[in-house]
């Protein structure tokens, strides 16, 4: 895993590459999702946050609409594209996230010169991280920002969904960039998606004696891939059939009504959702009144419901999980889309190295690639640093 160069670094980095001073450093978080798979996109609840991984970006605006952009991490070259004509589905590989905000603020009438950018992050590729919403959300930032656009974060995050849902192509929800934009040190994002109302819900794992392990499987996974589309399909169809908006307007008691109405299968895919939602409600009251040590159980029925009900977990992800809990961890599930990626293990801090030991020797039993295991914890959200 790469470390992101500070900010004099990457300013210096990027005079030497385009022969000017950039106008400002923005950096952008990844998030973790503490609990709360799949319920975005049907106006539901998360409970994500920003973490102490990020992408930063220096940018300089350019009086054209040539934009020149370039990785420090990945080995990837310089790219060079002209907004004017920009269509959805163009650019390749990681160009398509700047490239796509920008399409996206034009589309909103906002007049966007050509740029330059340089970027670099330490937050893992395809480790369900939201490395690609981390570039998204920097970029976005820095653009409304030098454009004098004055969105506010709300706009940002919708602005950045249209990016990632027509642009890229990738049919997303709205909790990453809501994590990364609107996250707080110290705070998960207690966020509805019907409204985009937030609440800062304090998750200090640390002052409960307790650090949150990510384990990343090494799993590379898609948004854009079909399992996902699928999995959002049937949540529509179960809507469709049961006869509200979303899956939100659908509780618990009413589970075993939809039973007699939906097939088997789609029937399992609302079950998740609904029971998830109801999952995130009870680790917000949680956390505000008992703190981190509390909500292990509710990691792990969230673990269960993705692998049987919403079938997005994978061998990895189940060994992983399986091993942190043996082996100390309070609760663990898998985070993010699913298909791969990371798990996460809420342990106490005695139990660390038992944890990872256990995980990394079940993983070489298994004859899984070593996995990638780290610590987070809540960050502040996206800001400029020069």
């Amino acid at each position: 895993m790469t470390t992101t160069t500070d900010t004099s670094v990457l300013s210096a980095r990027f005079q030497e590459t385009f022969g000017s001073v950039p106008d400002g450093v923005w950096q952008a978080p990844g998030r973790v999702n503490l609990i709360g798979e799949h319920t975005d996109y049907n106006e539901g609840f998360v409970l994500p946050f920003a973490i102490d991984k990020t992408a930063k970006v220096a940018i300089r605006l350019r009086g054209d609409s040539t934009v020149r952009l370039l990785s420090l991490f990945g080995g990837h070259g310089l790219v060079e594209a002209d907004l004017s004509g920009m269509e959805p589905g163009s650019g390749e590989g990681w160009s398509r996230y700047p490239l796509g905000v920008a399409w996206a603020l034009k589309e909103r009438g906002i007049d966007v010169p050509g740029f330059d950018l340089l970027l670099d992050s330490d937050v893992p590729l395809g480790a369900g991280l939201s490395s690609s919403h981390a570039i998204e959300c920097a970029v976005i930032s820095a653009l409304n920002d030098l454009t004098g656009a004055g969105l506010g974060a709300e706009d940002l995050v919708l602005a950045t969904q249209r990016a990632e849902n027509v642009f890229v192509g990738a049919p997303t929800g709205i909790m990453d960039q809501s994590a990364s934009l609107r996250g707080a040190k110290g705070h998960a994002v207690f966020l509805d998606c019907r409204d985009q109302h937030v609440d800062l819900v304090p998750f200090d794992a640390e002052a409960s004696g307790l650090i949150l392990l990510v384990i990343d499987t090494k799993v590379s996974h898609s948004h854009a891939d079909g399992g996902y589309a699928s999995r959002r399909a049937s949540c529509e169809l179960g809507a469709e059939i049961l006869g509200v908006k979303a899956l939100r307007d659908v509780g618990v008691d009413s589970l075993e009504e939809a039973a007699g109405l939906l097939d088997e299968t789609t029937l399992r895919r609302v079950r998740h959702v609904v029971t998830e939602n109801d999952r995130v409600l009870q680790t917000v009251e949680i956390l505000n009144s008992e703190g981190p040590a509390s909500i292990g159980p509710l990691l792990d029925a969230s673990h269960v419901s993705m692998r049987d009900d919403f079938e997005i977990s994978c061998p990895e992800l189940d060994l992983a999980v399986e091993t942190a809990r043996a082996n100390g961890a309070i609760g663990a599930r898998m985070t993010g889309g699913g298909f791969g990626g990371s798990a996460i293990a809420l342990t106490p801090v005695g139990q660390e190295q038992q944890v990872r030991d256990a995980v990394v020797r079940a993983f070489a039993e298994a004859a899984f690639t070593a996995p990638d295991i780290f610590t987070v914890t809540p960050a502040a959200g996206a800001l400029r640093l020069a």
